[in-house]
């Protein structure tokens, strides 16, 4: 990095400059580095988060500038309107930016050119080690220069574009900043043709995929629509007696965006899922803010294993059709048709649940859980008996086909019901067909 004092070109500098090289350090080479890091760049660390490289230029065996790289900043205006990517693409897409974090030119070796000469041996190999080492390539970079210190020359010479200046935030922890009232360059460049096109596309590149597909599914819904959500869970009765951190709406919320994002619903997935909100989501949901660095507390899995166990699954029932109806509008009654199916759920060993549903409009009618030692013929028995089915057509399969069934569809609930009989149910194959017989004359062509 060019400091604002530099010393004049010489013969042997030139010599220097020909014949620098550059590699990635060794495991056994790391305290030294973080050592002379420690001892001679300005900010006195050699701290680094997310994926990370870590190089080293040499001239006759010589240590002569260290470079390292690290996971990009997550907020950063300038950079966001030089790519125009989204939100949403970025969140996905960040992994694929670098931060080069750390540029130090030994002390006995600040000459001219050498900053440039090692940032462009570094650049041309990059996005390879990257490939090599995290599985996937990094397509632009970016770097933060203290004009205080430096003229950022380095960059201006090595095709780096100076967007403007920081907000005066450094990175404290992974995804989160302090103040430090010294705004600083901002420094971008893409590594290789049509890299920001590339970012901003609707979809990756194949080979670039895997970045995407490694990052869990994301929430969906904007703020507004998640504050409307919540509002139809405020009224779920909670079964803590102190009130917790996170409301019962909050957590209902956040489990419903993970079910309809497709997440596996196990206490360690929502609590992933929670942990990937965005920071205006997380307001919303009014996550508690609080700690130093001041962050969203994200609820974690015990909090939704509380959750999963303490949930009135009736209550919750209706909150849920209540806004299902609020989303789908109201259901329809024409020619209604209702399919009643049982599934076991998946990783729950064994739970069964019974589940009616509107063939109609394709919208959920409610479900029931099969009691431990039992089938699915009670609980959708009880099923039946609470929804809405009056007029309609209702479908399910043989096991199904048997009297008591049959008198709630038909007497209690004002519907009709078309059920299949197996060759195995003999005694009711044997009354279907005197059913049959006896009513033959009602379908003839002569009736």
């Amino acid at each position: 990095m060019a400091n604002k004092k530099r010393p004049v070109l010489t013969t042997d500098n030139q010599a220097l400059l020909d014949g620098v090289t550059l590699r990635l350090i060794t495991a056994q080479e790391r305290e030294r580095y973080d050592q002379l890091m420690v001892e001679e760049h300005y900010l006195k660390s050699a701290h680094l988060v997310g994926e990370q490289l870590r190089y080293v230029a040499e001239y006759q065996g010589q240590w002569v500038a260290l470079m390292s790289w690290s996971a990009a900043a997550y907020h950063l205006k300038d950079r966001e309107a030089w790519i125009q990517w989204t939100p949403k693409q970025k969140q996905r897409r960040l992994p694929l930016a670098v931060n080069n974090s750390r540029f130090l030119i030994l002390e006995q070796f600040r000459v001219p050119n050498l900053a440039s000469r090692t940032m462009k041996l570094c650049i041309q190999r990059l996005s390879k080690d990257w490939l090599q080492t995290y599985g996937h390539e990094v397509l632009v970079a970016e770097s933060f220069v203290d004009s205080e210190q430096f003229l950022g020359t380095c960059y201006k010479a090595s095709g780096w574009t100076l967007l403007g200046q920081t907000k005066g935030y450094q990175r404290h922890r992974q995804d989160y900043y302090l103040a430090h009232d010294r705004p600083k360059q901002l420094w971008v460049r893409e590594l290789r043709p049509g890299a920001r096109t590339i970012l901003r596309g609707v979809n990756l590149p194949q080979a670039l995929r895997a970045v995407e597909s490694a990052h869990g599914p994301e929430c969906a819904q904007e703020p507004k629509e998640l504050q409307a959500m919540k509002g139809y869970f405020d009224n779920l009765p909670d079964w803590r007696t102190r009130k917790g951190d996170y409301t019962v709406s909050s957590l209902v919320t956040v489990a419903v965006c993970a079910m309809l994002s497709g997440v596996c619903l196990g206490q360690r997935d929502l609590a992933a899922f929670a942990s990937d909100l965005t920071l205006r989501q997380m307001a919303v949901l009014k996550f508690p803010y609080r700690g130093n660095p001041r962050r969203y507390q994200v609820p974690g899995e015990t909090t939704f294993f509380r959750l999963l166990s303490h949930m009135n699954s009736l209550a919750l029932e209706k909150a849920l059709l209540d806004w299902q109806n609020h989303v789908l509008g109201p259901p329809s009654r024409q020619n209604l048709q209702v399919s009643v199916d049982g599934k076991e759920l998946i990783n729950s060993q064994g739970v069964e649940v019974t589940s009616a549903w509107s063939v109609t409009d394709e919208r959920w009618m409610g479900s029931e859980l099969v009691a431990e030692k039992s089938n699915e013929i009670p609980a959708t028995q009880a099923l039946l008996r609470k929804a809405d089915i009056e007029g309609a057509l209702v479908t399910a399969d043989a096991l199904h086909t048997q009297t008591e069934t049959g008198r709630i569809i038909v007497q209690e609930k004002g519907a009709d019901y078309l059920f299949t009989v197996k060759g195995n149910q003999k005694t009711v194959a044997d009354s279907v067909r005197q059913l049959k017989e006896g009513l033959e004359h009602a379908f003839s062509p002569s009736a």
